[in-house]
């Protein structure tokens, strides 16, 4: 099964400032009782975006001036905590399809490439130089370019920093494993054949 290449990505981008962002805060464990990830998207950051009253705060999410951003731009180690693929799911159902930061933990890093959502990390000078570009022009369009390994907004240009491996996949449409063993099902069906233990079921 072939899936889509990703060597590039652009739109608009909104701030969510801040080092150590964790999966509880991306998706709080109380939405996690759900059957399928589709309604993830609209708990993302639930309990920083509303107070206890359910009242919108002045988080970066409810600003309307950065309404359609499709990629996010963060801090150091974001999201770190606990395992949860809950956390990426709820970045893409909510419509993102990048994140920008300083670094990622492990896990996250690697459940967000196996949705197609690339995490390319910058400096700590460039992620505020972007910050401040879109926080001054919401509108500003950023492209994400992987094969360049660089990030262009306003006119400028930043390198990106991506896990090789990542990068590999992400840009030969490799980047699902589930749907890489899928397309090589009639591999699968040969070795499966060739075990004696299966071949005796």
């Amino acid at each position: 099964m072939s899936l889509a290449k990703i060597t590039s990505y652009s739109g608009r981008a909104v701030p969510v400032p801040g080092d150590d962002i964790d999966t509880d805060r991306i998706i709080p464990a109380r939405f996690m009782k759900c059957v399928t990830f589709d309604g993830l998207g609209k708990y993302l950051f639930n309990d920083v975006r509303f107070d206890a009253n359910g009242a919108k705060t002045a988080h970066n999410l409810n600003d309307a001036r950065f309404s359609g951003a499709k990629i996010i731009v963060s801090g150091r180690n974001f999201g770190c905590g606990s395992s949860r693929e809950h956390a990426p799911q709820a970045i893409y159902h909510a419509g993102f399809r990048a994140v920008i930061a300083e670094g990622y933990a492990e896990i996250f890093f690697g459940n967000s490439t196996q949705l197609g959502i690339p995490c390319v990390s910058v400096s700590h000078a460039d992620r505020l130089a972007i910050e401040a570009a879109v926080s001054a022009d919401p509108t500003l369009e950023v492209t994400i370019d992987i094969a360049a390994k660089e990030i262009r907004f306003g006119g400028k240009a930043v390198a990106l920093e991506m896990r090789e491996s990542a990068r590999s996949a992400l840009m030969s449409g490799r980047w699902d494993p589930l749907a890489d063993l899928l397309s090589a099902q009639d591999k699968v069906d040969a070795l499966s054949a060739a075990l004696p233990y299966m071949a005796a079921r």
